[in-house]
């Protein structure tokens, strides 16, 4: 039997009524004769179902509830419980889960807006020049241009070109680096005035630091130079070179006082400055030195250096008359700051101040004994025992040297990175041999070594690292032997000029087996 739509929603009416007749509210205390109270009566259908889900303070009343919703117990009145939270009404309790839903539905505060990121604004666009002219005249344009496509030596003629190419390369000393300033005292003495002082000037507006005297007739030359050159530009003059100057003390000493900012010095040929010039003028602040064939220097005068340059990094002399006592004039005070000495032709020194040396410099890293005739296999022995940070050791032109002082290296200078024997005429194979097992030896010379043979070379070819190597002048060398060399794949510099045994084929098969090398004919 089939039943209509109306009749689904009556019994559905009906059930619903009856489960709904069934509530009721149960006190959670006892009545005050101990049972629990009965369902309330004579209350419809939607009060109870309120009384249930809302509440109701009269029903509350009625059923052992205080006017504050709290229970009526036997020691009083109990909280009220928890309100019911709702998805749809907001919460009216004030307890703490109440307030934590309430914290939860309200709106969360937005943060500040952001400001809008900074954008760097386009660049402009290149500028298109319409004409060879007006590319050459744009300054920027010149500035780029000389700094990048034109070497420092190359520069010195363009400023004569136009005054704007000029105004350009004085802005900056950075186009003058690396650049002497020769101060040529004949051509200036004939010279305008108004020459002579444009030419210092110049001096100042591109802010060199390196200044060359040469041909200096007396002291008026360098007065001249310290009248006219302004004290910043002379502060500003680091290296100072007197070539072939017939300076005497007293200009040497005016001319270091002007330059406050010097700490490099070199003198050669100033046949006029005494060892007595050199204890006046010498300034600490210098750290590199170099005295070369001057007549008056002897061993004071490297007892002036020892006592009055306390942080010299670089001493190079070149002296006749120095003895083995000059060397001993060193003390610890430079023993931690001089790195560098080069002692070059002091025909007297012998083992003795060899000694003197390596007790008082034990950290030198570079040593030149050329040209000291009288250094035996001994003395070398001595450096290669007590000197092992060296990393260059020249002992070039010095004819009692034989193979033995190459055995003494070879053991005890582990670190050599440079070796010179040019005309070290007792050299053989065997010495080269010894050479050869020096694996951190990246260049060598052995200029005019007469007796080394294609032997010797087979010897060199096992060294991989080795990068300059120079043969000139050695002439028992054949072109079989020379042509073995291009198994040094690392060669990049090879100097063979004034060897019998080398042709022009010779070369070529060189050069086309080492593209890299750079061969010198």
């Amino acid at each position: 039997m089939s039943i209509s739509a109306q009749g689904v929603v009556e019994r559905a009416s009906a059930e619903l009524t009856k489960r709904i007749n069934g509530l009721g509210l149960r006190t959670s205390t006892s009545s005050a004769s101990g049972g629990p109270q009965s369902p309330s009566k004579g209350t419809s259908v939607m009060e109870r179902v309120t009384n249930v889900f809302c509440g109701n303070s009269s029903s509350s009343s009625a059923n052992g509830l205080g006017a504050n919703g709290g229970h009526r117990g036997p020691g009083g009145y109990l909280p009220p419980p928890p309100d019911k939270p709702s998805r749809f009404l907001p919460l009216r309790s004030t307890s703490a889960v109440g307030k934590a839903h309430a914290a939860l539905r309200a709106p969360r505060p937005q943060p500040p807006p952001r400001a809008p990121p900074l954008v760097a604004p386009p660049p402009p666009p290149p500028r298109v020049w319409q004409s060879w002219t007006e590319l050459m005249m744009d300054e920027r344009f010149l500035a780029r241009f000389f700094h990048v496509y034109f070497a420092p030596g190359d520069r010195r003629a363009l400023p004569q070109v136009c005054s704007l190419w000029r105004d350009v390369l004085y802005s900056s000393p950075r186009f003058w680096t690396g650049l002497i300033m020769v101060a040529r005292c004949r051509e200036l003495r004939a010279a305008t005035p108004e020459s002579r002082r444009r030419f210092y000037n110049s001096v100042h507006i591109r802010g060199m630091d390196t200044v060359a005297l040469t041909g200096a007739a007396s002291d008026d030359d360098v007065l001249e130079l310290v009248r006219h050159l302004s004290a910043p530009a002379a502060r500003r003059i680091h290296s100072l070179s007197l070539r072939c100057c017939a300076v005497t003390d007293r200009g040497l000493e005016s001319l270091l006082a002007h330059m406050q900012g010097l700490f490099q010095l070199s003198l050669s040929g100033c046949n006029e400055v005494t060892e007595a010039g050199l204890w006046a003028c010498l300034s600490p602040r210098i750290v590199s030195l170099g005295i070369s064939d001057c007549i008056n220097i002897a061993d004071e005068a490297v007892g002036a250096v020892a006592q009055l340059l306390p942080s010299l990094y670089e001493f190079s002399l070149q002296a006749y008359h120095v003895t083995d006592a000059a060397l001993g004039y060193f003390s610890p005070k430079q023993s931690a700051t001089l790195s560098i000495l080069r002692l070059q032709s002091c025909w007297e020194l012998t083992n003795h101040g060899v000694v003197n040396i390596v007790h008082s410099l034990p950290n030198l890293t570079v040593l030149s004994l050329s040209g000291c005739s009288k250094i035996t296999d001994d003395g070398v022995e001595l450096v290669a025992e007590n000197l092992p940070k060296l990393r260059s050791l020249d002992i070039s032109w010095c004819p009692r040297i034989t193979d033995a002082a190459l055995e003494y290296i070879a053991c005890d200078l582990t670190q050599l990175e440079e070796l010179t024997l040019d005309r070290c005429v007792h050299i053989t194979d065997i010495g080269v041999g010894y050479i050869s097992t020096m694996l951190s030896l990246n260049a060598l010379y052995l200029r005019w070594c007469s007796q080394v043979r294609d032997f010797g070379l087979q010897h060199l070819c096992g060294m991989r690292n080795l990068q300059t190597l120079s043969l000139a002048g050695c002439p028992l060398l054949t072109s079989s032997g020379l042509s073995s060399l291009i198994q040094l794949r690392h060669l990049r510099e090879l100097e063979l000029t004034n060897c019998p045994g080398a042709s022009q084929e010779l070369f070529d098969y060189l050069r086309e087996h080492l593209p890299r090398c750079l061969v010198i004919e």
